[in-house]
């Protein structure tokens, strides 16, 4: 619950309420605890309070649970007992403002990026490749936005992998060795996503950052992100959040201190966004946390233990919730140890046997305070929620995305002339021209086949005509000769064969000595010349 005198109200001690104080909320925090003891109650305490404050807020819904909030809650047994215990006597229930979201477009507004938003450092992690490969994609940008090409989908990225392939020994000279097995093994990772369905994540019209900062009728609006599907994908998850999270970074301007946050962000089963991540990611994920603050924005943890959360990270979480852990291995003592920790000593009990025994609903808690100073731990109760408890059904989600203020604007996919279509263009420009050019030589060969037909003046249409004389003239000479013969009754010695035979030879011989002739006529005249 929120009051604008004593902050958010979260929880509550024998001491009374607990509360976040506003202007520190962007001071980000951490709400940790087994499985059932009660976080995801505890997170949409958090998103009411904020909510009412008109403060939006944006966290991932893994079971579906967390869509109650869009409808009133009502009276029950539990909370008629914890009435009392609060100060409670008549619960205003109400419903949040909530819009909802799905990477994969199923069961809220789709949500996409374009490979160019992502970038090299997000796909790497993404597609989960080495060094090398990560510097094939890294040249792959620089190419892209060299020649001006769009990377929208994954389309656009493979068509430009094909591109840098076949063009890899102009390329390497300028920026370093394109392998084909790196290109090969990018390619395998992309095939792999794509079957994963992120084929619909990446894609115009991109987010629009700013969506996330509405307000409703002085309340906040809830961005409930649909993560059912999504969290067995634990890459894909981790790494869209964290693309969120970094746009959200270089998109918001710096605003200082303000007395309230323009944002807060949930990262549920954060632990996700830690397991198998580089150094460097690491890096870049506690700088983005730790100067996002400044762009009036808190990022909220939400894990089972704080020793998923490294320390260089843990360290920046100052409003803290712990419900309980338990310690059955030398493991679990080990991290309810590293909990107790990180609270501000209170000398009323031991914080890690407290850790150990707490109920369901109840938890450690320490907020910071007007100086930003952590406070005492105390242990408490959480408060109940205001909205519903548990999910809503298919047609009550139905109704509410279609009555949203952003209906229609992410709903279909818009193809645009990107690094697809503009390189598809010009393989296509050179398959015309190649194609073109064949048929014009093919044309020069087959005129050139009849030359000797058509320039009768070339030596070769002049040795062909002399070789045709010849000939013509030898037979008609042995031709006239039997004709005689035969009418003047004398025959020649000798047979028909032989006859025939001379004829042939002297054919040849003459044909010989025409060719000779004509061509040495030729070579003595281009000598001449």
């Amino acid at each position: 619950m929120y009051d604008s005198n004593n902050g958010l109200w979260i929880a509550h001690c024998d001491k009374g309420p607990l509360s976040i104080v506003g202007k520190m909320a962007n001071r980000h925090g951490l709400v940790a605890g087994a499985t059932g003891t009660g976080k995801t109650v505890t997170l949409q305490v958090m998103a009411e309070s904020f909510c009412q404050a008109g403060v939006p807020c944006f966290m991932a819904d893994m079971k579906g649970d967390l869509s109650g909030i869009s409808q009133a809650g009502k009276t029950s047994g539990f909370i008629e007992k914890r009435m009392p215990e609060f100060g409670i006597e008549d619960p205003k229930f109400q419903s949040c403002p909530v819009r909802f979201y799905d990477v994969f477009g199923e069961q809220g507004h789709p949500m996409r990026c374009t490979i160019s938003q992502m970038g090299p450092q997000l796909l790497t992690r993404i597609l989960g490749l080495n060094d090398t490969q990560e510097g094939v994609l890294n040249i792959l940008f620089r190419i892209a936005d060299e020649r001006g090409l769009l990377l929208d989908d994954i389309k656009d990225l493979r068509s430009c992998l094909n591109f840098i392939s076949e063009h890899a020994s102009e390329y390497s000279q300028i920026y370093g060795n394109i392998a084909p097995a790196s290109v090969g093994a990018i390619q395998r990772s992309l095939l792999t996503l794509e079957n994963e369905g992120a084929d619909k994540f990446f894609g115009q019209p991109s987010f629009d950052i700013y969506d996330l900062l509405a307000t409703e009728g002085g309340k906040g609006v809830m961005s409930v992100l649909a993560a059912d599907k999504l969290m067995l994908k634990p890459k894909l998850y981790s790494t869209f959040l964290l693309w969120l999270l970094s746009e959200l970074y270089v998109t918001l301007p710096e605003v200082g201190d303000m007395d309230l946050p323009k944002l807060i962000f949930f990262f549920d089963e954060a632990h996700m966004l830690f397991d198998g991540t580089s150094k460097a990611l690491v890096d870049k994920i506690e700088q983005v946390v730790r100067l996002i603050r400044s762009k009036g924005v808190g990022v909220y943890f939400v894990t089972q233990s704080p020793t998923d959360i490294p320390d260089n990270i843990l360290g920046q979480l100052g409003n803290r919730v712990q419900h309980a852990l338990r310690a059955f291995t030398p493991r679990d003592q080990k991290a309810v140890q590293v909990a107790a920790d990180t609270f501000r000593t209170n000398p009323e009990f031991n914080t890690y046997e407290a850790i150990t025994s707490l109920g369901t609903g109840e938890a450690l808690v320490s907020f910071l305070d007007e100086k930003g100073a952590p406070s005492m731990v105390q242990k408490a109760k959480i408060l109940f929620p205001l909205s519903q408890i548990g999910a809503i059904d298919e047609s009550q989600r139905s109704q509410l995305i279609k009555q949203s203020k952003i209906y229609g604007k992410y709903d279909k996919l818009v193809e645009r002339e990107s690094a697809f279509e503009v390189l598809m263009a010009e393989r296509e420009a050179q398959l015309k021209e190649a194609q073109e050019e064949k048929e014009e030589k093919g044309g020069k060969s087959s005129k050139a086949a009849k030359v000797p037909e058509t320039k009768k003046n070339g030596v070769f249409g002049k040795v062909a005509k002399a070789v045709i004389t010849a000939v013509t003239a030898t037979l008609a000479t042995a031709v006239g000769n039997e004709v005689s013969s035969r009418v003047t009754g004398k025959k020649k010695t000798g047979s028909a064969k032989e006859s025939a035979g001379k004829v042939v030879k002297n054919a040849t011989s003459a044909a010989t000595r025409t060719i000779t002739r004509e061509i040495t006529r030729s070579i003595l005249g281009n000598l001449g010349k």
